[in-house]
């Protein structure tokens, strides 16, 4: 695993497991961090343009290019992006 990779993960788990400021706010820095994540994991996205909360550390991306992907942390503790 490289270093981009692991730096990704935690930026994750820290986004998905801290809590933050405003609500508007906290959405336009999950699909910033949720943009980064995607590209470190090597998927296709650009940009993430919307983000939905199925639950907790779970995601669904929507990328501006018109990719979705379920983001989550999974029983490994390991951050999943899976393409719906």
């Amino acid at each position: 695993m490289g270093q981009q990779q692991k730096a990704g993960y935690a930026l994750l788990a820290m986004l998905l497991l801290g809590a933050g400021p405003s609500p508007a706010q906290d959405e336009a820095e999950l699909r910033k961090d949720l943009t980064s994540v995607i590209a470190l994991l090597g998927l296709p996205c650009g940009e993430v343009v919307s983000v939905t909360i199925l639950g907790e550390n779970d995601n669904l991306a929507t990328c501006k290019d018109g990719n979705r992907y379920r983001v989550y942390i999974n029983d490994e503790g390991r951050v999943v992006a899976r393409k719906q």
